[in-house]
């Protein structure tokens, strides 16, 4: 998800939800406690310099259990940090404390923010040895079958 798409968002809802990946929602007494840019400057593996760039929100959750996070303080929030976001329409990243912390992604699904799992990869493969899948998996078709219809 995009700074855009956020701050589209939000103007639409009544409560601001984030959702783990397991489907459990965050306490309603979350805070956005930082909003930041952060840059990563690397050498992957295969000797190439990258540069990533991001939009980061921690959220955290204290014993404050009357406080909530309405839309529109959320884009308070978010007009302040325009000085060290800029204008740039940044993907966002999250963190959020589980067991240690936990980095996702933002998905939106009309309702409630979706934190989403991050991953993992080789950027160099080639120059890894990664070897090639020897084929590829099929993606399984199922004739009159949609999410939700029961046939799965």
């Amino acid at each position: 998800m995009k700074i855009s798409e956020l701050k589209a968002a939000l103007p639409t809802l009544t409560a601001v939800n984030f959702k783990l990946p397991s489907g459990v929602y965050l306490p309603a007494h979350f805070h956005v406690t930082e909003v930041g840019l952060v840059t990563k400057h690397f050498v992957d593996c295969g000797g190439v310099e990258r540069t990533e760039t991001a939009a980061n929100f921690q959220l955290w959750e204290a014993g404050d259990y009357d406080h909530r996070l309405g839309p529109q303080k959320f884009l308070r929030i978010l007009q302040l940090a325009e000085k060290i976001l800029g204008h740039a329409d940044l993907d966002i990243e999250v963190e959020y404390q589980q067991a240690t912390i936990g980095k996702f992604g933002l998905a939106f699904d009309g309702t409630d923010f979706l934190l989403t799992p991050k991953q993992t990869a080789c950027l160099a493969p080639d120059a890894c040895g990664v070897p090639e899948p020897l084929f590829a998996l099929p993606q399984l078709q199922v004739a009159g079958c949609t999410p939700g219809g029961g046939c799965c």
